[in-house]
């Protein structure tokens, strides 16, 4: 996911896309103890975009205080 099409969502759409990828994170690594893990290297992005929307929700707040 870009970072624009993330700062042009809204603050409930980035929470629900957030516990989203957070349940898909879940299920991945729950495929990698298993073995059932088709592409490792979605866990690695899931995880980068939970951290994109985290950023772009932390600029929000601080510019909303500042």
């Amino acid at each position: 996911m870009k970072v624009n099409d993330i700062r042009n969502m809204s603050a409930a759409e980035m929470e629900q896309k957030v516990s989203g990828l957070k349940e898909e994170l879940f299920n991945l690594r729950f495929q990698l103890a298993t073995g059932q893990l088709e592409n490792p290297m979605r866990i690695r992005e899931v995880k980068k975009t939970i951290a994109r929307i985290k950023t772009i929700q932390r600029e929000a707040a601080l510019k909303g205080n500042a």
